[in-house]
């Protein structure tokens, strides 16, 4: 999340954001030590999300567009804008192999942390929404 936040925000380039992010790792809930946290698995998984929403944008943007109408996808908030994104690839990934519920779950949580007091209402409407037509595997 942090890492399209960054690029959506700042422009900085993708590899290198990806790459500041793994370098620098921020200790978990449970405050295991950064390094031990970040596997070789999670660095995988992380340049494959931030790749496939950054590849399928535009898709994911018309699916954001069509879920909610009333508000224009360049004026959400940047970190609804990407929870959107973010959820919307991983539920539309043949890839992917995490249950819908943990991924909408997970851009609930990450809406109640980072976003507006609406926000995380905002996205479980919009994932709830949108969750039988991207459930189709389009990307």
């Amino acid at each position: 999340m942090q890492t399209l936040f960054e690029i959506d925000s700042v422009g900085h380039k993708p590899g290198n954001v990806v790459d500041a992010r793994l370098a620098n790792p921020e200790p978990n809930e449970e405050g295991e030590d950064p390094a031990v946290v970040v596997s070789q698995e999670t660095a995988a998984y992380l340049r494959f999300l931030v790749a496939g929403v950054l590849t399928h944008l535009e898709l994911l943007d018309a699916i954001i567009a069509r879920y909610a109408p009333d508000w224009p996808v360049p004026q959400l908030a940047i970190i609804d804008r990407n929870l959107l994104r973010l959820a919307l690839f991983e539920l539309g990934s043949p890839l992917s192999k995490t249950p819908a519920k943990v991924v909408i779950n997970e851009a609930v949580e990450l809406a109640k942390q980072f976003g507006s007091d609406s926000s995380a209402r905002f996205i479980n409407g919009v994932l709830g929404s949108a969750l039988k037509d991207t459930q189709r595997k389009p990307f």
